[in-house]
């Protein structure tokens, strides 16, 4: 009852902060604490005894999974340097700043305040991603963030794990073999996630190993198989091991991988909530509020002096810009494995008969609530002030992985724009990169894929997909909720009329209505082809160049888009031809002779270079 409950009030807080438009981490602290034993007394996490620290494990091994996979190798690499000094010489920096000013502050011991230190070296991808998906910063600057959570969520738990077992340590020479803990359990770690990774992407690869549709658990399954084994080898060391293994195999392209991306998205969500709900459970508002005025200037010292430094120390030699520095220094909010860790140290701390554990998870959890509350309020603000946002109008959206949605982006390239595709056909997925573009596997109205195709900073969305409902309203949310400036919609002259279009401000694509499934056949089996026609005038004034094509003419040819002057764009219904428009037709293979008589009819010429 106790899961039951936390799993079911997760979900709840998380809706309640969608709705609110607040960080989904502050609702979910605010929901332990009230349903806790300090509140109305329904979820109690001592009830589950030893079960608890499984439970937290398992669900941590899907969160690191899952942000190991949401990481790109080829964008690792360009932001390797400075990432790479955040997670070592930073780690190394934000400990021993927040150690001391702990000491300061607090007026603890030289072990307490070392304890607290390490464990507010982490950020952690479960309150990174969400705030970075909600600011839309530059791309450089969202990988470096994004990639230091989930890097320093697997080292600072073993440097605090280490710490911990060094601060209790009998004898002398604790100190002397800790560092060389630390580095083991993070080489065993590596190891043990590049083959468990690599054994992944094997099975996965070989279609007669796992039955069709069993994919997604069985990847689950495996990523927990590696956090256990890689423990059992060596202590803690399971962590770097399940994100080792999730950016292999996002990395490795393999089809299968999209779906598995997807399923761990939802469930990380779910994990997410329950564990926040257990572990402030366990917070007693007391041991937060006996912290006083001191807890807070901690906290202040955090955000202001010592993260500051930390990237002051590891951008010295870097490229990036002063106001780029500024925004890195501002976000670095705590998470799950802060949390997870500290109420670990309380009960190691207990176990032990050593005083400060309650005053150490509340210093802890007043750090997590005070940095995402306030970097999560304010990040945005932040970033446009320094003006770090990805600008606007940057390339399109499409909505399809079909064989004419690919012609779109195509032609779209020629022009110098950008284009992300979006289907949830994993077999549609891997033709499309095999082409050159990125595409989203997944389902193109779920939060999470809308956001990483950041609608509001695109030029426009093009909904290109068979289903005209599907296409209506994945256009009418690009624009209620991403305020996207213009959108295009496919429609098949079905139940979706062009009033329905216009009362979202959007605009008919290809000028009519369009069979998309049979020119996504037609093109996909070499049926038909695209051909460039100039406008050049109209010779007969009973001719109308105007689009839209004429019904009958429909399955013959089709408008795709049109290049005036510099700029490419879709036609749609609101085009009327220019002299000097170059527009992409596709034409029906069999009757091409005859689309071209249409096409000369009306005043359209292949141009010189044809």
């Amino acid at each position: 009852m106790t899961v039951a409950i936390a799993l079911l009030a997760g979900m709840v807080a998380q809706s309640v902060a969608y709705h609110l438009r607040l960080p989904g981490i502050v609702i979910l602290l605010l929901t332990g604490v009230l349903l806790g034993p300090d509140g109305l007394g329904i979820v109690d996490p001592q009830r589950l005894g030893t079960a608890l620290h499984v439970i937290v494990g398992f669900a941590i091994a899907v969160i690191l999974f899952e942000g190991g996979m949401n990481l790109e190798w080829k964008l690792l690499r360009r932001e390797a340097p400075t990432i790479r000094r955040l997670v070592t010489l930073g780690g190394i920096v934000t400990w021993l700043g927040a150690a001391l000013a702990a000491g300061e502050l607090m007026g603890w011991g030289l072990r307490l305040s070392m304890l607290f230190g390490s464990l507010v070296i982490v950020t952690g991808p479960t309150v990174v991603s969400p705030l970075l998906r909600r600011i839309r910063v530059r791309r450089n600057l969202q990988t470096i963030l994004e990639a230091e959570g989930v890097f320093i969520d697997a080292i600072g738990a073993i440097i605090a794990v280490v710490a911990f077992d060094l601060a209790f340590a009998e004898g002398t020479d604790g100190f002397l073999t800790g560092g060389l803990h630390i580095l083991s359990r993070l080489g065993m770690g590596a190891l043990v996630g590049m083959v468990g990774g690599g054994v992944m992407m094997l099975l996965l690869r070989s279609r007669r190993v796992i039955p069709a549709g069993m994919e997604k658990v069985f990847t689950l399954t495996l990523a927990w198989a590696t956090f256990q084994v890689s423990n059992a080898v060596s202590p803690d060391s399971g962590i770097l091991a399940v994100t080792v293994a999730g950016i292999m195999a996002t990395n490795v392209g393999h089809e299968t991988t999209r779906g598995v991306r997807e399923f761990k998205e939802q469930l990380t969500v779910m994990m997410v909530g329950m564990l926040f709900v257990l572990l402030a459970a366990q917070v007693h508002l007391a041991d937060v509020v006996g912290l006083g005025r001191n807890g807070i200037l901690v906290v202040v010292a955090l955000m202001f002096v010592v993260r500051p430094l930390c990237v002051l120390a590891c951008t010295v030699h870097g490229d990036l810009t002063w106001r780029e520095k500024v925004f890195l220094s501002w976000i670095a909010p705590r998470g799950i494995v802060a949390a997870s860790i500290a109420t670990l140290f309380y009960e190691g701390m207990q176990a032990r008969g050593a005083e400060g554990g309650e005053a150490m998870r509340g210093l802890v959890f007043l750090v997590i609530t005070c940095t995402v509350l306030v970097q999560g309020l304010t990040g945005s603000l932040v970033a446009g002030w320094l003006g770090v946002k990805r600008p606007r109008g940057q390339g399109y959206v499409i909505l399809g992985g079909n064989p004419l949605a690919v012609e779109m982006a195509i032609a779209l390239r020629g022009g110098g724009e950008e284009s992300v595709l979006i289907d949830a056909n994993p077999s549609l997925c891997a033709d499309v990169e095999a082409k050159g573009f990125r595409i989203l596997h997944g389902n193109a109205l779920d939060e999470r894929i809308m956001g990483r195709a950041e609608l509001d900073t695109r030029k426009a969305i093009i909904s290109l997909l068979p289903n005209d409902g599907v296409n209506l309203l994945f256009a009418r949310r690009a624009v209620d909720e991403y305020r996207a400036d213009r959108v295009y919609v496919a429609m098949h002259g079905g139940a979706i009329k062009p009033a329905h279009i216009s009362e979202i401000r959007g605009r008919v694509l290809f000028g009519s209505p369009a069979d998309v499934d049979h020119w996504a056949n037609r093109l996909g089996r070499g049926e038909a082809h695209v051909e460039k026609w100039a406008f050049a005038g109209v010779p007969d004034a009973r001719s109308n160049p105007t689009m839209p094509v004429a019904k009958e003419l429909r399955t013959m040819v089709l408008p795709l888009t049109l290049a005036r002057g510099s700029t490419v764009r879709p036609v749609d219904d609101r085009y009327e031809p220019k002299k000097g428009d170059v527009v992409s037709w596709v034409l029906l293979s069999r009757r091409d002779e005859e689309g071209r008589n249409w096409l000369r009819g009306r005043g359209w010429t292949l141009p010189p270079a044809a």
